[in-house]
């Protein structure tokens, strides 16, 4: 059931409006901030700084000098293990990837690799719930509560969501088999009428050689997750997304929003993105090998030129429990794709089940009396 927060301010720095001096919020879709009192538009001015990828071999021992940092005061959830960051004028919040009470008590202090760039939040809160809502209705056996809850639209909270992207030119060398299909006639003998007969018939089987080989590819903004507070698989199905309109990191962007900080690091993080790289590498592999059927016995891959990026994504976020259990749906605040965990009401499926055999039932007697 949704739970109205403690708290509902950013955990950004807040802007200023020059007019009223008021808070100053991102307004999505826009290059504004736009004053939540009197209303006033401050635009921001398009930076001329380039979004720069980093060498990964250089950072990835330490974080070098070279690479920005910041020191960042968060407060970790116990129940979730987000780090979540506060205004210094509050002192307890909730976790928007779990609902759990924060209270800075468990602040921690950490040195990360600053943000470079970020795609700022395209839909508003009134768009991102209408989708939300649209999407809980397509769902089947939902629990009354559930959706009672999309009518709230405090349901949802805006995030940014940390992202490593990785490029890499990679070289991997083969050894594998392929498998080329040809027919043949066989005969086999069979019994008709109680008598054996000699018969033919026309098989396929596959002839297989020994092969190796080389394939060169270049992966350009490798996406991984660097949050461990989602549900990846959800997450992931919410690409694709637009990076090539990433702005340089202005931390203007993010007023009005919270920010999640990363906790899957860049050595981790690319570990990750080369294990994306290699289901990528075995297809062009087997299309290399060619023929009917392919397998690899064997392969050695260099990665070279490896480069990186740390970005934030806007998603908006809502969190809702049911039966002691969390469930989390995610809404891409640049496309509207919504996806998410889902709880069944199993009341509904009961009723149903009843319902379809009654109906069973009652045609059998029906077509027993025609």
């Amino acid at each position: 059931m949704y739970e109205e927060p403690i708290v509902s301010k950013s955990n950004q720095a807040e802007v200023t409006c020059p007019s009223c001096g008021g808070n100053l919020l991102y307004n999505p879709g826009t290059t504004t901030l736009k004053c939540e009192h009197c209303g006033t538009d401050i635009e921001i001015e398009e930076s001329d700084l380039a979004i720069e990828e980093l060498d990964f071999e250089e950072h990835a021992a330490t974080l070098s000098e070279d690479v920005e940092q910041q020191t960042i005061t968060t407060t970790r959830c116990e129940s979730c293990g987000a780090h979540v960051t506060f205004d210094p004028n509050i002192v307890s919040d909730r976790c928007p990837f779990c609902s759990s009470i924060l209270v800075v008590q468990n602040q921690e202090t950490l040195t990360q690799i600053k943000p470079g760039s970020v795609l700022p939040f395209e839909i508003d809160i009134n768009k991102a719930h209408e989708q939300f809502r649209t999407w809980i209705k397509k769902l089947w056996f939902v629990p009354n509560k559930l959706k009672k809850q999309v009518t709230h639209s405090e349901a949802l909270k805006g995030i940014y969501v940390p992202f490593w992207t990785y490029d890499a030119e990679t070289f991997t060398k083969y050894r594998g088999m392929r498998g080329d299909d040809y027919t043949t006639t066989e005969t086999y003998t069979t019994t008709e009428n109680g008598k054996p007969v000699t018969k033919t018939r026309t098989v396929v089987k596959t002839r297989w050689s020994f092969v190796s080989g080389s394939v060169d590819h270049f992966f350009d903004d490798v996406l991984v997750l660097a949050s461990k507070s989602l549900p990846k698989k959800y997450a992931d199905r919410l690409e694709p997304w637009d990076l090539e309109n990433l702005a340089p990191f202005d931390e203007r962007f993010l007023s009005g929003y919270r920010t999640e900080t990363y906790q899957v690091d860049l050595n981790e993080g690319y570990d990750e993105a080369k294990s994306v790289m290699s289901q990528v590498i075995d297809t062009l592999i087997k299309e290399d090998i060619g023929g009917d059927h392919q397998r690899i016995t064997s392969k050695s891959t260099d990665y070279n030129d490896v480069k990186f990026k740390h970005i934030l994504l806007p998603i908006y976020i809502s969190v809702y429990k049911f039966k002691k259990k969390v469930y989390r749906f995610l809404v891409n605040a640049r496309t509207g794709e919504v996806q998410g965990e889902r709880p069944y009401s199993v009341w509904k499926i009961i009723f149903t089940v009843i319902l379809c055999i009654g109906a069973a039932v009652g045609l059998y007697y029906l077509f027993q009396k025609l």
